[in-house]
């Protein structure tokens, strides 16, 4: 066996400048690394285990089909926890994370999708009736605001009152204040997270993180006492599944436990959806042809179709897949930290080593993609790829467990603005992603304009 190539050592300003370019400009910098150091590449530095990123189909699935107990969380990834808290499925290891996602996962499955998808037409109509004729908006304040309303409806179990208008309020400007793209280096460097008051980046995050905190609480209490009285069975909100859910044992969740979960749904589903909801978008009306296609598509369905029909759309499912392949919302997979020493892609790796695969450039490959920068929704009616080739919400035991409802939530939100109205980009300039927290999205700048019937 062997070790894959090795990314050069570098001065320490030059790493600086790596690190820069990585933030700020991270699609030129992952193209020139794997032009440079092939599929498999290793960095290495002083006093710490080797650093691997992988875009190789063939090891991507040793990796996904190993036993999740080669592998731990990893420090980097821990180092989220001001973020969701240490009870978070992210962040879980061994049994303790197999646990919270068999506890998790029947919510995300079957009946409970079919009951989301009403809820979502619904929150999609409601916010999008407010775009006025010929005015130009930015789409992304709806499209934060439909998935938000979503994830408060579906999740949380609210839609009204004093407690929906807070939570509502305040995890907008939470996630506002550390996924813009001036604020996102608070996500990356330790140092920057500094309280120095209210009015400081940090100090503003830390006290909206306190208020969200005590709303979420109280509202787990109230919950549970409603189940326990029996004046909620009847509720399909992914909180009252998870308070109601038992493990092999018998037991429930803490409510710090369902705190967390509930603040990982929210940053894992509202934001993410949003840009990727964005970005359909703009491919859409910026490619006529894309457009000409999906219209017809959902026109030969008719007016009294069946929401599930819509989902089973072939044109419709390859326009999500392609948004979603182009640029994916997260450029990697969280790392992976080997326990024990394995041969991965035909390389050994000892343990203590970090494995990241890197979504991106796998997306880019040209031989999975022809012409990999295009646009082009038939590569997904012409082929059908691997969970190992295609990984837009990662894979193996740590695959995004609302992946499912993302992609309903894509294509029921996309389908009902389309059918409902004709719109229309204001600029034909291309766009390119932006950094956002952990995420790449498209500018918050984007406008669109809604048209009257035969312009």
């Amino acid at each position: 066996m062997k070790q894959p190539p090795t990314i050069p050592n570098t001065p320490p300003l030059l790493r600086n400048l790596r690190m820069f370019q990585f933030l700020w400009f991270p699609l030129p910098y992952i193209e020139d690394r794997t032009k440079r150091y092939g599929d498999i590449c290793q960095t290495k530095r002083q006093n710490s285990p080797p650093s691997v990123t992988i875009c190789n189909p063939q090891a991507i699935k040793e990796i996904f089909t190993a036993s999740p107990e080669n592998f731990d969380v990893g420090v980097q990834n821990k180092g989220l926890n001001f973020l969701v808290g240490d009870n978070s499925l992210l962040l879980l290891d061994g049994k303790e994370h197999q646990r919270q996602r068999r506890l998790l996962m029947p919510s995300f499955m079957g009946e409970c999708l079919d009951d989301y998808s009403h809820q979502i037409v619904s929150i999609t109509e409601k916010v999008t009736d407010r775009w006025q004729l010929g005015k130009p908006f930015r789409v992304r304040p709806f499209m934060q605001e439909i998935t938000l309303r979503v994830i408060l409806r579906v999740v949380f179990g609210l839609d009204e009152g004093e407690r929906y208008d807070g939570l509502r309020k305040l995890l907008s400007s939470l996630l506002d204040g550390i996924s813009s793209p001036l604020t996102s280096p608070l996500m990356f460097f330790r140092w920057l997270q500094k309280d120095w008051g209210p009015l400081s980046p940090w100090g503003r995050f830390l006290r909206l993180r306190e208020q969200v905190k005590q709303l979420l609480y109280d509202e787990i209490r109230e919950r549970r006492d409603l189940i326990a009285s029996g004046k909620a069975s009847s509720r399909k909100d992914i909180l009252s599944l998870l308070i109601s859910a038992k493990d092999e044992r018998g037991e429930g969740m803490t409510d710090e436990e369902l705190h967390d979960e509930l603040i990982t749904l929210l940053f894992a589903g509202h934001d993410t959806t949003a840009s990727a909801l964005v970005w359909a978008l703009y491919w859409i009306h910026n490619i006529p042809e894309v457009s000409d296609k999906l219209r017809f598509e959902l026109d030969n369905l008719g007016a009294d179709a069946d929401l599930k029909e819509i989902t089973k759309l072939p044109y419709l499912d390859a326009v999500i897949s392609e948004t979603l392949r182009i640029y994916p919302i997260a450029l990697g997979t969280f790392s992976r930290i080997l326990k024990s020493p394995m041969s991965i892609g035909g390389y050994d790796f000892e343990p203590g080593t970090s494995l990241m695969v890197s979504i991106y450039a796998l997306h880019h490959r040209e031989d999975l993609y022809p012409e990999p920068k295009q646009f082009r929704p038939e590569r997904f009616l012409q082929r059908q790829y691997t969970s190992y080739e295609y990984i837009p919400f990662g894979g193996g035991s740590r695959r995004c467990l609302g992946a499912a409802l993302a992609k309903l939530e894509m294509k029921l939100v996309i389908a009902n603005i389309l059918s409902r109205f004709q719109l229309a980009l204001t600029s034909d300039r291309p766009i390119m992603p932006v950094r956002r927290g952990l995420t790449m999205a498209p500018p918050d700048s984007l406008k669109m304009v809604l048209k009257g019937n035969g312009e």
